[in-house]
């Protein structure tokens, strides 16, 4: 299965997906593609914002652009690494049987399923700009990370640690 049809998939039955996609082995290689995949597709949900920004103040665009990539390519990854290892270790606490390996991808996981509606409030903070539409988009895919995220951390940690 390519991971395109996979996200698409998980919008129908997260739980199954994801339990597929842990089924194929716990290979950081894989988890790290799909935290990068997902960092840089939020990376490119920003371009249209930014480049109203741009448009709206006078402000340098490969300013604003240098800044995101920074914050989505460089230190986001490194922030998603220590709250799927955090989620863990709270997990843990309350019960859980996965590994930090399942509950980091998780996170990953949803990360990178929500990034459609990203992208969605992308091009809306870009063409219609800040409002109720932008809010709405926002908090959707807000919502469907989080929702993502929830179920996929609840699937990771029911898992026997082998």
């Amino acid at each position: 299965m390519s991971v395109i049809d996979d996200v698409i998939r998980s919008y129908r039955a997260p739980r199954a997906v994801f339990r597929r996609r842990l089924d194929l082995g716990a290979r950081e290689d894989k988890a790290l593609a799909v935290l990068m995949g997902g960092c840089l597709l939020v990376f490119a949900a920003q371009l249209p914002r930014l480049a109203r920004v741009a448009h709206e103040t006078g402000q340098d665009l490969n300013m604003l652009m240098g800044a995101t990539m920074l914050a989505w390519i460089f230190i986001m990854p490194l922030a998603f690494y220590l709250i799927g290892t955090l989620s863990h270790v709270l997990m843990r606490l309350v019960g859980g049987h996965g590994n930090a390996f399942a509950a980091r991808f998780a996170l990953f996981w949803a990360l990178l399923c929500a990034t459609p509606l990203w992208l969605l409030w992308g091009l809306v903070a870009g063409f219609i700009g800040e409002g109720v539409q932008m809010t709405l988009t926002g908090a959707l895919a807000l919502l469907a990370f989080l929702l993502f995220w929830s179920i996929n951390l609840r699937e990771a940690e029911r898992r026997v640690e082998g």
